[in-house]
């Protein structure tokens, strides 16, 4: 690829050419799991026991064998029946190794069927499936020919240096190119082309030829009065170079464009994940795999000046120091690493400094990885939260109280921690009263972490509060790119006018990603001739994301949103009907493509794409829930009734399923209908719709005082609510005129 660069831009020149002037640097990153990455399958780099092993699993009898020195594994295909696949590479080393399967059309897929590399005395040396508990067969998104394995799509840009997807999307095939099969050198320090050049003349540049020089430890130290405990940076961390190098495949993001280098802005090339329900708890500790990135970015050592290479060496990947040696770098190990801070039994498991304040979280089945937040354990908010906590992970016998009982006999009055954002993030999950005043505040608060904003910016929609419309139009001019990123989503539901008024200045924001993303909510504003430059530029930065990505069923989708905004529904349907070609288990694309129908009054259409979906996933819920609404409208209430009763039963924590069900229930058993929706009240408190239609059921079926109270719990959750005032309004002159 080097010879195809235009003169003067760096050129990647492979890892083995550092080597000469770095061998220090070089043998270290040759021992190191970055190097082996990824490599051609043989004899040397297979870890696993190909001599006739026999695995089976959900009644698949997979035979994995070598012949003719190559390596095979017979198993089920991607039409469900038994064949040979030859594997072509390995992927990672510990504590377990994958294999990928080459596809003619240029896919390359990863097995899930993977060796366990850890030594027999810890449990490895075996075969082992990925996903035990769930008898993943071919007709299941988690197969390993399905696009949740692809490697092109899921793996490549972190496993490879220099990588190019190469996707076309007229063949549906895969073209893809590296410099480096795995993480070099150049992954981390930039193309070195340039360098090299330098390291021959030594003309002085100050940049030595890098694209980035990751001096942030140069000249820096961690240094400790007499009288502190824990150390402080001798000077002010200025950036993130490090955070950003690393974040590149250390963070649970997605790819916006290709070409990241060190020193590029980091939002040109990702979209990180925020701490969203689902990925994080909702204290911030890692729930699914979420990579370290942002859990390190949340915490007090982050918001100090620590950097990646502070405690890791990130040529080798191994620690500056073991043990709690590693943390007594910078904590005086007289105060931190002693019983009295412990509270565990010198040299125990319990006084060790990570097993405290970076529980691990296992994935994969087998790879434990810690929980970069750095906090403080807080059993007392497991208590009335229901998050973990590294007390009761080891201590499995004793309840949450205890362990919060046991800290506070030792410590009355105990540190709340560096994270305090729990509390309002749960009350935003749960609708309670005040939620959205509380995620204002956290938005506002510059002693939060950026990506704390973000997250609250995140989770905080536009509502009938002056705080909330203040708190988010102040973000969309924060200096964080990732907090106005984060807010934009706030406006989407705004009409064009308002939304043209309060983001069209971010179409030339300095961050691709942010400037692309309001060209996206402003597809469908009337914009004024003079910004048309600069939307026509950000909108096309925003299809060139969709283009890189047009192999997923997720990119066509959002094509296909996007051409709706601008109504062009025929390339809207194209690329749905793309999209289930691409993934004919892929639901959005189903319930969309119903939806593009219904909205044009072709009800018939949209019935026989919602019952296409129900043939692929007769599971699931909301498309027996979009077909339920459509026979409504059909008045064909028999069929609607058993479609919108089997997306209750499939997901009854879903309040809308309960909602639509109560409506659709009350014309012919009012009774059945008000039941149904104060039982899932039960479990939603707080849910405004659920809410309302108790209380005007309850005035309707002559109970005018529960209505009341259901007026009321609804002006405590939506204060000012028009709905909830007029209920109420009403229940008060039925019991006036009894």
């Amino acid at each position: 690829m080097a010879s195809d660069q235009p003169a003067g831009v760096p050129s990647f020149v492979g890892s083995q050419a550092c080597a000469g002037c770095h061998r220090e640097q070089f043998q270290a990153w040759q021992g190191s799991q970055h190097a082996r990455s990824m490599q051609h399958a043989t004899s040397d780099t297979v870890l696993g026991d190909f001599t006739g092993a026999i695995f089976s699993y959900a009644g698949v009898e997979s035979r994995i064998y070598r012949r003719d020195g190559k390596f095979f594994m017979h198993t089920d295909g991607p039409d469900g029946r038994l064949d040979e696949f030859e594997i072509q590479y390995t992927f990672g080393v510990e504590p377990l190794q994958q294999y990928l399967v080459a596809f003619p059309d240029g896919r390359l897929q990863a097995l899930s069927i993977a060796w366990d590399s850890r030594p027999a005395s810890a449990g490895g040396q075996r075969w082992f499936h990925l996903y035990p508990d769930d008898a993943v067969a071919n007709r299941d998104e988690l197969h390993w020919t399905r696009p949740s394995q692809n490697w092109n799509f899921m793996c490549a840009d972190c496993h490879s240096t220099n990588m190019h997807k190469g996707y076309d999307a007229d063949s549906d095939s895969f073209s893809s190119q590296w410099s480096e099969i795995s993480v070099g050198c150049e992954a981390c320090h930039g193309p070195a082309s340039n360098h090299l050049s330098w390291a021959r003349s030594r003309d002085g540049a100050q940049d030595k030829g890098l694209t980035l020089l990751l001096d942030e430890r140069q000249g820096a130290g961690w240094r400790r009065a007499i009288e502190q405990v824990t150390a402080n940076r001798s000077t002010p961390l200025a950036g993130r170079k490090e955070q950003d190098v690393c974040a590149q495949c250390h963070s649970r993001r997605s790819q916006i464009a290709e070409g990241y280098q060190a020193g590029k802005p980091f939002l040109d090339h990702y979209s990180p994940s925020l701490l969203e329900p689902g990925l994080y708890h909702v204290d911030g500790q890692q729930r699914e795999e979420v990579f370290v990135s942002a859990s390190f970015e949340q915490s007090r050592m982050h918001a100090a000046g620590v950097t990646c290479s502070d405690c890791h060496e990130p040529h080798g990947q191994t620690l500056r120091a073991e043990g709690n040696a590693l943390c007594s770098q910078c904590h005086l190990p007289r105060k931190f690493d002693s019983s009295a801070h412990h509270l565990h039994p010198e040299q125990s498991p319990g006084a060790q400094c990570v097993n405290c304040h970076m529980p691990e979280t296992t994935y994969m089945v087998i790879d434990s990885r810690r929980d970069h937040s750095l906090r403080i354990p807080r059993p007392d908010l497991s208590a009335s939260l229901g998050t973990p906590n590294p007390c009761n992970s080891c201590h499995k016998d004793r309840s949450a109280e205890w362990a919060a009982n046991a800290i506070r006999q030792h410590t009355p009055d105990p540190a709340e921690g560096y994270q305090r954002f729990a509390t309002m993030w749960s009350a935003a999950e749960h609708n309670l009263p005040g939620a959205s005043a509380g995620l204002a505040r956290l938005l506002s608060d510059p002693t939060q972490p950026d990506l704390v904003r973000a997250s609250s910016a995140d989770r905080l929609r536009i509502s009938a509060q002056r705080e909330d419309w203040r708190a988010l139009a102040k973000a969309l001019s924060d200096p964080s790119p990732l907090v106005r990123h984060a807010a934009l989503g706030a406006f989407e539901q705004l009409p064009p006018a308002q939304r043209g008024q309060w983001l069209s200045p971010l179409l030339s924001d300095p961050a691709r990603g942010v400037r692309s993303e309001a060209a996206r909510l402003l597809a469908d504003v009337p914009l004024p001739e003079s910004q048309k430059q600069v939307f026509d530029r950000a909108l096309g930065e925003y299809e060139a994301r969709l283009r890189l990505d047009a192999d997923r069923a997720e990119a066509r989708s959002a094509l296909a949103r996007l051409r709706r905004r601008q109504g062009r529904e025929k390339e809207a349907i194209e690329q749905l009907q793309a999209a289930l070609r691409l993934d004919r288990l892929y639901l959005p694309a189903y319930l969309e493509l119903a939806e593009v129908h219904r909205n044009a009054g072709r009800e018939p259409q949209a019935e026989a794409v919602l019952r296409q979906g129900l043939l692929e996933q007769p599971q699931a819920a909301l498309l027996h829930y979009s077909l339920g609404l459509g026979l409504v409208r059909q008045r064909r209430s028999e069929e609607a009734l058993e479609h919108l009763h089997q997306a209750l039963e499939l997901m009854p924590d879903d309040p809308r399923f309960a909602f639509t069900l109560g409506l659709a229930l009350q014309s012919r058993s009012p009774g059945r209908a008000l039941s149904t929706v104060k039982k899932a009240l039960e479990k939603h408190p707080h849910d405004p719709d659920l809410l309302w239609l108790c209380g005007v059921y309850s005035l309707a079926q002559g109970s005018p005082i529960a209505a009341v109270d259901y007026a009321e719990r609804l002006l405590a959750v939506s204060p000012g609510s028009q709905k909830a005032m007029d209920l109420l309004q009403r229940a008060k002159s039925q019991i006036a005129g009894d």
